[in-house]
């Protein structure tokens, strides 16, 4: 028989694993919710609608990934119809942010990319953002980068997983 005071070994270490988790599920809503607010001044600065701002994120990110988007995924990626979509690519070429390219691999299929113009506002409000992030991380050794890299990109797969749960893929 065990006394009710006592801990059973590793429980301090799940307690402690649970309350980490806590914490980095709070700071991730409080980096979203932040990151939300940049995308609002920049969207502002920039004469873009918050769709727009949710665009142009969406196509940096897949185009970082190496994976540009067609009209179609964007659609899909933002819960639009085709011909809002279509309205909205169309606006955001007209405005110098974004362009039309063939894809290498097939020139049928049309691919959105960042324009040069949209590309340099984008550098002008988010470049002194990098500085002051690498900034806040140089105290951090490569080992503890890694880790923080390889706990985001879970969480990422994790999110994505639920997303596409939910709509049904």
């Amino acid at each position: 028989m065990t006394d009710s005071t006592t801990t059973t070994p590793g429980a301090d270490a799940g307690d402690e694993r649970a309350a980490l988790e806590t914490e980095i599920g709070a700071d991730l809503r409080a980096l979203t919710a932040i990151s939300e607010q940049l995308g609002h001044v920049f969207a502002r600065s920039n004469n873009l609608r918050p769709n727009d701002f949710r665009a142009l994120l969406h196509i940096a990110t897949a185009e970082y990934a190496g994976r540009p988007l067609t009209s179609g995924q964007l659609g899909r990626l933002m819960g639009m119809s085709s011909a809002a979509v279509t309205y909205l690519v169309e606006r955001m070429i007209e405005s110098g942010h974004l362009r039309r390219g063939t894809d290498p691999s097939d020139r049928r299929r049309v691919l959105l990319h960042h324009d040069d113009t949209g590309r340099a506002a984008a550098e002008d409000f988010f470049v002194p953002l990098g500085r002051r992030t690498r900034a806040a991380m140089a105290e951090f050794s490569a080992a503890d980068l890694r880790a923080a890299h390889a706990v985001l990109t879970a969480v990422i797969g994790a999110l994505g997983a639920h997303h596409d749960e939910l709509q049904g893929h």
